[in-house]
């Protein structure tokens, strides 16, 4: 299994415009094969910073997904809202503690 998390910062007015194409797109971007989990997560103190972090079956599943045109679709939409370069770690768990 491999986690990918992204950081995402936002010009602040832009934000809306981000979360509805979160809304729109995020039933679609879980369900793509070999997608397990998703989660947005934003910022407490820096409200234009969010976080996605989903599981993967694999690398290969992952960059299937990146070479989609849903893919290509949802991120032409939401690069022209950053506020800075996204980052991108992919990641094995180690530990979960519940």
């Amino acid at each position: 299994m491999l986690v990918r998390i992204v950081k995402l910062t936002f010009k602040e007015e832009h934000i809306p415009q981000f979360e509805a194409i979160f809304e729109a797109t995020k039933d679609k971007i879980r369900n793509f094969e070999g997608c397990h989990f998703l989660e947005l997560y934003q910022d407490v103190n820096s409200p234009q910073i969010f976080f996605t972090y989903s599981y993967w079956e694999n690398e290969a599943a992952l960059n299937t997904y990146r070479a989609s045109d849903f893919f290509t679709g949802v991120w032409n939409k939401t690069k022209v809202l950053f506020a800075d370069k996204p980052q991108a770690w992919s990641v094995t768990k180690k530990a979960s503690l519940n």
